[in-house]
C-alpha cells in the first residue's frame, strides 16, 4: 500500500509539473507591452497575422485615429514585414462609437483631398463631394454641386468667374446667403492653408498657425513657411515685425526656453553617453539570460 501511496503521488507531481509547462508554453509575448498573457487576451490582426494584447491594442488604435487625421492605421510592429493595415471591422471593435465616427469622417475628408477628381462645396454645411473634370494642372475649371446648386471655381473655391484670374477675383469676395467670407486681405478672418487649401478661422491670439489638417505652420498675415522657425525670427523684421500677437518679453521668454531645452538635451546626451557604454554588457548579458531561459522553457519536457 506505501509503495502504491508512493507512485500515485509521483504521478500527481508529473502531472502538476507538466500542467505547469502547459501554462507556460500557452502565454504570449506582447510586442507593445512585452508582457506574457494567455491566447484569450490577445487579439490577431487579419492583414498580417501579428498578435498583440487586446488592451495594448486598443490603445494603440485610439491614439491612431486621434493624431492619424484619417490615415490607414498600420500594424504596430515596426519589424512587421506584411506592412498589415488595420482593417475598418477591426477598427470598430477597438475604439467606442464615437472614435470610429470620427475616423470615417476623417478618413473621407483625406479621401477626397487626395483625389484630384473630388472636391468638397466650400458651402457652409454643405457637406457635398463634387466631381471635378478632367483638367491641365493648375487651369481652374467650374465645379456645379449637385445639393446647393453652387457654381464654383475648382482653385479659389469662390465663386466661378470666367474671363477673370483667381487673384483679381479674390480681392474681397463675400456671399452671405451661402455663409463665405474669404478675403486676400491680410487681415481677413478666414483664409485657406497654403498646403491643403483647408479654410481656417482666426478669431484672435497668435500669428503663428499650425493647420489641424496638414500640419502645416505659417505666419497668419503673409503664409509664409514657419515649419522649421523655431525662434520666430520671421516677426523681428520685415511687414510681420512685431506682429506676433506676444509682448517682446513674451517672445523673448519663449526664445529662452527653446534655447534651455535644446541645451539641456545635449547635456543628457553627453552625460547618459559614458552611462550606456558601461552598462551595455550588463544589457547584453540580461539578453542572453532572457533568450537561454526561454529556449529551455520550450525545450522537450523530460520524459520519465
Amino acid at each position: 500500500m506505501a509503495s502504491a501511496a508512493k507512485v500515485c503521488h509521483h504521478s500527481m507531481v508529473a502531472d502538476n509539473s507538466s500542467s505547469g509547462e502547459l501554462a507556460l508554453e500557452s502565454l504570449i509575448l506582447c510586442k507593445l507591452c512585452l508582457c506574457e498573457q494567455p491566447f484569450d487576451k490577445m487579439t490577431s490582426l487579419q492583414a498580417c497575422n501579428c498578435i498583440f494584447c487586446t488592451l495594448c491594442i486598443q490603445q494603440y488604435a485610439q491614439l491612431a485615429v486621434r493624431e492619424g487625421l484619417g490615415s490607414p492605421i498600420t500594424c504596430p510592429d515596426m519589424a512587421c514585414t506584411n506592412q498589415g493595415i488595420l482593417q475598418e471591422a477591426e477598427i470598430a471593435d477597438l475604439v467606442p462609437p464615437e472614435q470610429l465616427h470620427l475616423y470615417q469622417r476623417l478618413k473621407l475628408e483625406r479621401e477626397v483631398s487626395m483625389d484630384p477628381c473630388k472636391m468638397w462645396c466650400p458651402t457652409a454645411d454643405c457637406h457635398t463631394v463634387c466631381l471635378v473634370e478632367s483638367r491641365d494642372p493648375g487651369v481652374p475649371v467650374s465645379i456645379d454641386c449637385t445639393v446647393c446648386l453652387n457654381n464654383f471655381c475648382s482653385a479659389c473655391k469662390l465663386d466661378w468667374h470666367p474671363g477673370k484670374s483667381c487673384l483679381s477675383n479674390q480681392q474681397i469676395a463675400v456671399s452671405p446667403e451661402k455663409g463665405i467670407l474669404i478675403a486676400a486681405k491680410v487681415d481677413a478672418c478666414i483664409k485657406q492653408c497654403p498646403v491643403c487649401r483647408i479654410y481656417i478661422e482666426r478669431n484672435e491670439g497668435c500669428a503663428q498657425m499650425m493647420c489641424k489638417n496638414c500640419r502645416h505652420t505659417f505666419c497668419w498675415y503673409c503664409l509664409q513657411n514657419l515649419d522649421n522657425d523655431i525662434f520666430l525670427r520671421h516677426y523681428d523684421k520685415g511687414p510681420c515685425r512685431n506682429k506676433l500677437g506676444h509682448s517682446r518679453a513674451s517672445v523673448m521668454w519663449n526664445r529662452t526656453q527653446v534655447v534651455g531645452i535644446l541645451v539641456g538635451l545635449g547635456i543628457l546626451a553627453i552625460v547618459t553617453s559614458p552611462l550606456l557604454l558601461l552598462a551595455s554588457p550588463c544589457i547584453i548579458c540580461c539578453v542572453c539570460k532572457s533568450c537561454k531561459s526561454k529556449k529551455k522553457k520550450k525545450g522537450p519536457s523530460p520524459t520519465t
